[in-house]
């Protein structure tokens, strides 16, 4: 049987991604209950990260120990990948030896390499082109907080990078209008823009893309890997900076997400975490509850059927 991997929101039916949003609502409610639910029990997930991280590794990490398993953590300095070992012969044997693999890495390419040669799921845990665990995040936070967001509006503000290319996908499995407000020389990838079609609009004004939406969200100026560029976004981006002026002009029930880290004071203002308006703490925490429920999803029919 052909392993099930989760490399971006378009890996998964629109029916199976609103699954995985009310199993990770539900896992959460046992955490906070203090239920004991251990179903991946002696099975090991396998972490790669080529790029630094705080909150997917401690949600990966943690999630695997509450759900019964382990996890372990690999760097390119630890490993032979780190020189030069091909991707595939790395999938090959670590496919072999764990039970899913997690992989937080610079090109997509690494990913559908890792996953042709793989037998067991390969989660993206972050590439260059898609973040697609943030945005099961955003969606459980939202779901949450304000029910369905079929239908709504959502605005992303400032860099088209690899978040704004998963709230592009999002838009299309989850069935909202996103409007994307970027500085020119910043939009989004164009294959993505070209699958959304009508549900994404490009807009120059962040004014023009926050009226009436219904969810706001925004990531910092400088990615990683482009920090020699920082002081020319830093300029360029500064009419971008979500700010309480900003949300006012937003739906009144608007919600204001954040993938984290904050640049406070360049992508945000000062005190926007503070707002009432923002969920970026549950939503942070919410990348623990949903990648368990994608955990279970995705391991253990693997298990079932090997």
């Amino acid at each position: 049987m052909s392993a099930r991997h989760f490399l971006s929101l378009m890996d998964c039916t629109p029916d199976e991604l609103v699954g995985l949003i009310r199993r990770g609502i539900e896992l959460k409610d046992l955490r906070n209950r203090g239920v004991l639910f251990e179903p991946l029990k002696n099975r090991v997930l396998g972490m790669i990260f080529e790029k630094a991280s705080t909150r997917t590794r401690l949600s990966f990490e943690a999630g695997m120990i509450q759900l019964g398993g382990q996890a372990i953590f690999l760097s390119p300095r630890d490993t032979q990948l780190g020189r030069g070992e091909p991707i595939g012969d790395a999938a090959i044997v670590m496919s072999r030896m764990l039970d899913a693999v997690m992989i937080r890495t610079f090109a997509h390419s690494t990913l559908t390499e890792f996953a042709a040669n793989s037998r067991v799921p390969l989660i993206n845990g972050l590439s260059d082109d898609l973040h697609p665990c943030q945005l099961l995040a955003d969606m459980q936070t939202f779901h949450e907080l304000r029910g369905s967001i079929k239908g709504k509006t959502v605005a992303w503000i400032g860099d088209g990078n690899n978040m704004c290319n998963s709230y592009i996908e999002a838009a299309v499995q989850f069935d909202f209008q996103l409007r994307v407000a970027c500085p020119e020389g910043y939009e989004p990838n164009a294959k993505f823009l070209a699958m959304a079609g009508d549900r994404v609009q490009l807009m120059r004004s962040p004014q023009e893309a926050v009226a009436g939406a219904h969810l706001v969200s925004t990531d910092v100026w400088t990615s990683m890997g482009q920090e020699e560029q920082a002081a020319e976004r830093i300029k360029l981006f500064q009419p971008y900076q979500v700010n309480a002026a900003l949300l006012d002009l937003a739906a009144k029930d608007v919600l204001f997400l954040h993938c984290l880290p904050a640049h406070r004071g360049e992508e945000i203002s000062e005190d926007l975490l503070e707002d009432p308006r923002s969920a970026a703490w549950d939503q942070a925490e919410n990348r623990l509850h949903a990648q368990k429920a994608l955990l279970e999803f995705l391991v253990e029919p693997a298990y079932h059927h090997a």
